[in-house]
């Protein structure tokens, strides 16, 4: 099929950065966040996108409506992009979390892609529902471009697979900022990347 151009973001910066935010947190954007989606939007309408898809959660959705508005698009929701499960660190500051969520990598790294933490979803489970949500969102639109706002997690876990030369053990190799774009092509079976985590 003719290439699918696929714009994968994170969405913008939460009204509460300095905690864990996994599917059980819906928090919104904060004030810096609202600017940034409003920056990307005008970016992302100017590259002609043909449909818009969001998670579900609040924040992908703020992230998405001022790109819809200056695109022309109406979001679309992906249930099944929404953003890792976190268990008990959902809501906890950054520090008080970090070493739970540091060995979960690391064991992801290492190639045990079946663990997690109480409460957590692994790296397998979250693969299991975004890859081919993803896969099937790009073949939908041969020849098209779509803009597609997530969460860092999950967008991690399906460059790492997706991507040729890539795997889990560079998880934290590819850095995914809020409002970061990742400019993806497909021909519906193999990926590559144009730009990574692009500001």
């Amino acid at each position: 099929m003719p290439e699918t151009r696929v714009l994968l973001l994170r969405h913008a910066e939460t009204s509460a950065p300095d905690r864990f935010h996994g599917a059980e947190s819906d928090v919104g954007l904060g004030e810096r966040g609202r600017r940034q989606a409003e920056a990307v939007a005008e970016i992302l309408a100017a590259e002609g996108p043909d449909a818009l898809y969001s998670s579900a959660m609040r924040r992908a959705l703020e992230t998405a409506a001022p790109i819809g508005r200056a695109a022309g698009l109406v979001p679309r929701v992906v249930e099944a992009l929404h953003e890792r499960a976190m268990g008990p660190l959902s809501g906890l500051r950054r520090e008080e979390g970090l070493d739970t969520y540091v060995e979960a990598k690391r064991r992801w790294m290492a190639g045990d892609l079946d663990f997690t933490h109480e409460g957590g979803e692994s790296f397998a489970s979250i693969r299991r529902r975004v890859v081919p949500a993803l896969r099937a969102l790009a073949r939908r639109h041969p020849g098209q471009t779509i803009v597609v706002i997530a969460h860092g997690v999950v967008i991690r876990v399906a460059l790492t697979t997706l991507l040729e030369g890539y795997g889990p053990e560079d998880f934290d190799r590819i850095g995914i900022a809020n409002i970061g774009v990742n400019d993806l092509r497909t021909d519906g079976e193999h990926w590559r990347a144009v730009a990574l985590n692009q500001a």
